[in-house]
């Protein structure tokens, strides 16, 4: 008789973490291979096209998530994340626009910008809104929730 195959630890491991890992990206994935990410907040809501680099991927991989969302400066709000994320994403930039959504590396925090900012080689950018930046007029600090579409 034949003794059975038993799995090991490693290969026990990694397949937990696919399936932990892998839906989450999979759910952020449109019919066009573009992801999404829905941020929610009192009766605000705003929808960003993200790119593809590594911050991004780190960051899906955390989601869905709850956590505060605040005004900061004159420009921008910003959430503070339960931990740092991956910096492979950073790359130059000299389109600033408001609508994006970014990686600050100094406090690793996101920075919602809904008005004119400049880059210092401080910031990931990972994607930009889909739509106006009203809601992120809204003033307050507030619970928010942060999920892929």
């Amino acid at each position: 008789m034949k003794r059975p195959i038993l799995p090991t630890r490693r290969s026990v491991i990694a397949g937990a973490a696919s399936t932990v890992l892998l839906p989450a990206v999979a759910r952020a994935e449109s019919g066009t291979g573009a992801m999404r990410l829905r941020i929610s907040f009192d009766d605000q809501q705003v929808i960003y096209q993200l790119v593809n680099n590594p911050t991004v991927r780190d960051l899906i991989s955390m989601l869905p998530t709850e956590l505060e969302i605040q005004d900061f400066s004159n420009n921008e709000k910003i959430v503070h994340l339960p931990r740092r994320l991956d910096e492979g994403g950073f790359e130059a930039f000299e389109d600033e626009t408001p609508g994006d959504l970014c990686y600050f590396l100094g406090w690793g925090n996101l920075a919602l910008f809904h008005d004119d900012y400049t880059f210092r080689d401080d910031l990931i950018r990972l994607g930009h809104i889909e739509g106006s930046v009203a809601p992120l007029l809204h003033k307050g600090t507030y619970p928010v929730r942060i999920e892929t579409v």
